[in-house]
């Protein structure tokens, strides 16, 4: 594969929100680990979490209901299921004691919420735009995508105010 080809998947909207969902289950277990430190991986994590799901709200999802194979429906799930797991990470950010037993429920519904999701969007969404959306298109989105996760990551996205902001509204 050139160089070139390599950048072009690289930034193929499909493979950069999987390659997300990867480092996001990374830091899953790096949150459950007694050995590492819990509040830095839930910051990293919540960054992350708010700047991609608000990425693809403002990038991808708009453009992906414009396409024929992309199911509308499961994009809109998609969006309801964001909400879901930015409550599920309120609740979490709130907690104090990383070792309590309040800290393990928590982290386990959004383990849950946010796993849900991503298994979900992968066989739906993700499928159905890397075999209905050109890739010349999928590279655009891809771009967009991620230019949108690194002005919403440089803005402190993943703090406990503005995560209460998102659940409040």
């Amino acid at each position: 594969m050139t160089a070139k080809a390599d950048r072009t998947q690289d930034r193929d909207v499909v493979a950069v929100i999987i390659e997300d969902h990867r480092t996001m289950e990374g830091l899953f277990r790096r949150m459950r680990s007694n050995a590492e430190d819990r509040a830095a991986a839930l910051n990293e994590f919540s960054a992350l979490l708010v700047a991609h799901s608000e990425a693809e709200e403002a990038e991808v999802y708009g453009a992906l209901k414009r396409f024929g194979g992309v199911d509308t429906e499961e994009v809109e799930h998609g969006e309801e299921e964001h909400a879901d797991g930015t409550e599920a990470l309120l609740a979490l950010l709130e907690v104090d004691d990383v070792g309590s037993d309040a800290w393990d429920t928590r982290l386990a519904k959004l383990v849950e919420a946010v796993s849900h999701h991503m298994d979900e969007e992968e066989r739906t969404v993700l499928n159905e735009a890397r075999e209905s959306v050109p890739e010349g298109r999928r590279t655009e989105l891809g771009i967009a995508f991620q230019e949108e996760r690194a002005r919403q990551l440089a803005s402190d996205c993943g703090s406990v105010e503005h995560v209460r902001e998102l659940v409040r509204g």
